[in-house]
């Protein structure tokens, strides 16, 4: 079915996005940082893999998929991810599929960690929303959604909800984080550390190919299994 959406939007030439392949769900269950890179990717190359088998080229589906990432408390850490993938990406399309520039990039949605909401101190929850969107944006997110200080608790109330926005909007008028691209570049660590989860999530990557890739890693357990031991 996903071939056929793939086709359908590639022989029309529709300005729209067929799929998000998202992360954050496995992020939420526990994954690590490396894990959430690499899982998400393997079910991205997955899709792409089938495209391509169906005879799509990759330089007219690439460009429509996005994903969907968690922003979770470790702020340099988070941070690093985001730079990571954005680099990984690129050299899986380049590499793997011979993609062009527009289908190297990793455009991304991301939101902040539900599951590093506490029930207990609610209002401590504004402070992580806060670190965690900070670090999406440090990383070069495209699209931002912060969580609700209460959503812990219940559904959000109208004054958390307003909150949460007005957090992403002093980011954005009031910070100047978002006035350079890739503020945090050149700094030892964060250079460093962004190395350091591209080469394990590649090394991850591998793993996956070498039990069949993404669909058979699913069928059998393995993400599963892998996100449950570090949880």
């Amino acid at each position: 079915l996903i071939t056929d959406v793939f086709r359908f939007v590639a022989a029309e030439g529709l300005p729209f996005n067929p799929i998000s392949v998202s992360g954050y769900h496995m992020r939420e269950a526990g994954a690590t940082a490396v894990q959430e890179i690499a899982f998400t990717f393997a079910n991205a190359i997955e899709y792409l893999d089938r495209a391509v088998a169906a005879g799509i080229a990759v330089d007219d589906i690439a460009p429509r998929i996005s994903f969907f990432f968690a922003a979770h408390n470790d702020l340099l850490e988070e941070a690093a991810k985001f730079r990571a993938a954005r680099r990984l990406w690129a050299r899986i399309v380049r590499e793997r599929f011979g993609g062009d520039d527009q289908s190297c990039r990793l455009r991304f949605h991301t939101q902040t960690g539900g599951s590093t909401l506490t029930a207990q101190q609610p209002l401590n929850n504004v402070v992580r929303v806060a670190i965690q969107a900070l670090a999406a944006v440090l990383g070069g997110t495209q699209s931002l959604h912060t969580n609700s200080y209460d959503e812990a608790l219940s559904l959000p109330t109208e004054s958390a909800a307003r909150l949460a926005l007005r957090t992403q909007q002093i980011l954005a008028y009031e910070t100047g984080v978002a006035q350079t691209v890739d503020p945090l570049a050149g700094s030892y660590y964060l250079e460093s550390l962004t190395d350091t989860l591209e080469r394990e999530a590649r090394q991850l990557l591998d793993h996956v190919a070498k039990l069949g890739g993404a669909a058979r890693a699913i069928e059998t357990g393995y993400f599963q299994r892998a996100i449950g031991q570090v949880a």
